[in-house]
């Protein structure tokens, strides 16, 4: 502890609790090259015997970063903080970057109004880069990133027009269309013929591949399939997807359900409408976040590395913020999806 009473501890005090320079101090504290390993630990001791915090503010100044990064969510709080799927991946990106040092600040768009607010607070210098994710086709959000200059992750495979030809584009997603296909191929296996499938929002790239995989699979097993409802990622929208199915196809013994709380609504939709799961009808989510094994019956499921994701995008950020001089260059991820097989589908 610092002797001093009241005082807080200076760059010239831990210069000299540790027998070396300010300006190797300085260096350390701001994470600056040229400084050996031994002496670097000997001053990160003396910091934290000390108990000396940096001032942000003049660090700022030397390093001309601000220690931040922008978490972007093109969604409304009432969804972000109701979908599992949104804190694991936020719970990978706080990890990751607080491991760097690096703070976390959380932007939703609740009104089309908030994107003038953000694409202000992204090019005012406040944050050092952006994660973006959750995006819909006609999202403004990318240009936005690319006027304020910011280096820029993104959630999921990008769908906007030019996307496939930027060399520069970063983004993490999982095999979407091929985490469907085994979904799919599951309850064809299964003996199941008349499959259909409830879709998230068609503007998101990641219920587009999940409905092109559902086909691909149907296709390849000359299966005519049982029909398509749109349950826009919630269980209260795979519910009423669920009754629209059993309403125009009620032959139907299976659904591929492209999100774990669109797969809950179907269950409690078929359990309502006297259907047996899976006797009578099987069912598969997407995601296999921990409500999924909670399920009655446990809920069969694709799944994707969630929090590994965040983890992913928060550290391609960092890489490109700080490039590796001799390491390779942050490229886009895509992460393999596993099925996993329980009571619904059996």
């Amino acid at each position: 502890m610092h002797g001093v009473r009241g005082s807080r501890p200076t760059l010239e005090a831990v210069a000299a609790h540790a027998g070396v320079s300010r300006a190797t101090v300085s260096r350390v504290v701001n994470g600056g090259p040229g400084v050996r390993t031994e002496v670097r630990e000997r001053v990160q001791r003396s910091v934290e015997e000390l108990g000396y915090v940096p001032n942000s503010a003049a660090r700022s100044l030397v390093t001309r970063r601000t220690g931040a990064v922008a978490v972007v969510i093109a969604e409304p709080e009432t969804r972000v903080f109701s979908d599992p799927f949104f804190s694991q991946q936020l719970r990978g990106i706080s990890r990751e970057l607080s491991e760097r040092d690096t703070q976390l600040l959380l932007m939703l768009l609740e009104h089309r109004r908030d994107y003038a607010r953000i694409g202000r607070y992204l090019s005012g210098g406040h944050v050092d880069g952006a994660l973006m994710f959750s995006l819909h086709s006609e999202d403004p959000l990318p240009a936005m990133a690319a006027e304020s200059g910011l280096p820029t992750v993104f959630g999921g495979r990008p769908g906007w027009p030019g996307a496939d030809k930027d060399p520069d584009l970063l983004y993490v997603d999982t095999d979407n269309r091929g985490g469907a296909r085994q979904a799919v191929a599951h309850l064809l296996e299964r003996g199941r013929r008349r499959i259909a499938v409830i879709t998230g929002p068609l503007d998101q790239t990641s219920a587009l591949d999940r409905l092109q995989g559902h086909r691909d699979a149907l296709a390849a097993a000359g299966a005519a399939g049982a029909g398509e409802a749109h349950g826009a990622f919630t269980a209260e929208g795979g519910e009423r997807a669920m009754r629209e199915l059993l309403a125009r196809e009620p032959e139907l013994d299976a659904v591929f359900a492209g999100s774990d709380l669109m797969a809950s609504g179907a269950l409690r939709a078929l359990r309502a409408a006297g259907r047996r799961v899976p006797e009578d009808v099987a069912v598969v989510g997407y995601d296999d976040l921990e409500p999924a094994a909670w399920a009655d019956p446990p809920l069969t499921t694709v799944r994707q590395d969630v929090e590994g994701m965040g983890r992913m995008m928060a550290e391609l950020l960092l890489r490109r913020l700080d490039p590796s001089p001799s390491g390779p260059l942050p490229t886009p991820v895509v992460t393999p999806a596993q099925l996993v097989v329980r009571a619904s589908s059996t």
